[in-house]
């Protein structure tokens, strides 16, 4: 099976801030990582170059009066007109080459898109992707182009059923969004509860629209939610799931702020859970188009990907991470010198554990009788 990784160096071109928690660096170092463990140099692996997308890839999903805005931004300065937008201080800054940089992030996931459902293989990775906040006409989280649906789009309008699994700690609401009254498309986020997280969407109860009722389904977590929680809701929904969709592709967002030491959320998963659900996803052995994600542990970032790379690719790894990647990662302030490091003390049930169980069990018994009938048919 053939897989490809795309990326470029050009990201490293441009920056949210020096106080932003989105640091552009993390894509880098995941890079070097993947290099570094030879991860390239597979006979199966295919390395492509990132092309930007061209203004009109971005019209499948944002207005062109939001593309314009976008494009006035990309001097680094723009009037107060800026903010009806989403745009300005905080979450999303104006920052000089903004519309390049969202021009490049969308163009990667279209070369991962055209890569997969043209046959060239059958995973295909861009990790600067997954940016899922992003509205028609609004910049959100992080996100001013929101690559997932563009890329969704491209592949329903092939005339493709696409399966989008979220694992971002935040609710994947743009896309939820895009496609809540479509039955073409089955959108499956696991998050943080929005009672204690932005964007303060994805219940349970949000289920879709018209042919949408059914197709859109959220899996909200409380807060300080673990590995064995997580992993056993993942395992009551997910699969079932696929199997009655029957996709021809899976699209998933690997955001790894699910971590326990992520400092903008509240989960407490681990990175021996991540590998799981990756190995899990793998094992549906459908076309695979990965998109990265939030993250904001930059050494989470490198090591969960790097993780989720091998795996797509049939690989396992040693655990010490190579003197070459440590070297360069200790300059950016990750300090980590394993891969995965020692798991998580399986013995620390609590009441809050078991009120967080209680929630899921009760959250997964609903979805099935809501969402699992409609679906199946």
């Amino acid at each position: 099976m053939k897989t490809a990784l795309i990326y470029t160096d050009a990201y490293l071109d441009y920056d949210y801030g020096p106080m932003h928690p989105l640091r552009i660096i993390r894509l880098k170092l995941t890079y070097e990582l993947i290099k570094a463990y030879g991860l390239l140099d597979l006979p199966s692996v295919q390395f492509i170059p990132t092309i930007p997308a061209k203004e009109e890839d971005l019209t499948l999903f944002h207005s062109k009066d939001y593309i314009a805005i976008l494009k006035v931004a990309d001097d680094g300065h723009l009037g107060r007109e800026a903010y009806a937008y989403g745009l300005g201080p905080g979450d999303n800054p104006i920052f000089s080459g903004l519309f390049k940089w969202s021009l490049l992030v969308t163009g990667a996931t279209l070369q991962a898109v055209d890569f997969v459902a043209d046959g060239k293989g059958g995973v295909a990775f861009n990790i600067a992707g997954g940016l899922h906040h992003a509205m028609p006409s609004r910049a959100s989280g992080f996100c001013y182009t929101n690559d997932p649906v563009i890329g969704i789009m491209r592949l329903v309008k092939r005339g493709m059923r696409v399966a989008y699994i979220d694992l971002d700690a935040h609710h994947g609401d743009g896309v939820q969004k895009a496609f809540y009254e479509t039955d073409q498309v089955l959108t499956i986020s696991l998050h943080e509860s929005g009672y204690s997280l932005f964007p303060g969407t994805g219940f349970e109860y949000e289920i879709g629209n018209g042919k949408g009722e059914g197709f859109s389904v959220n899996l909200p977590f409380p807060a300080y939610t673990d590995d064995e929680t997580y992993l056993w809701a993942f395992e009551e929904i997910v699969p079932e799931l696929i199997e009655y969709f029957r996709p021809d592709i899976i699209v998933t967002q690997l955001g790894v702020d699910t971590f326990e030491d992520d400092p903008l959320t509240h989960l407490c998963l681990s990175i021996y859970g991540f590998e799981k659900v990756i190995k899990r996803i793998r094992e549906l052995s459908y076309p695979w188009l990965a998109l990265g994600g939030g993250g904001y542990e930059i050494s989470n970032v490198a090591r969960a990907w790097t993780l989720a790379w091998a795996l797509m690719n049939g690989i396992k790894l040693e655990e010490p991470l190579p003197y070459a990647y440590v070297e360069l990662a200790s300059k950016h302030g990750a300090l980590d010198r394993e891969l995965k490091g020692q798991p998580p003390n399986p013995d620390r049930l609590d009441r809050k554990t078991r009120e967080i169980r209680m929630e899921m069990e009760r959250i997964v018994h609903y979805l099935k009788r809501a969402v699992f009938p409609k679906v199946r048919r």
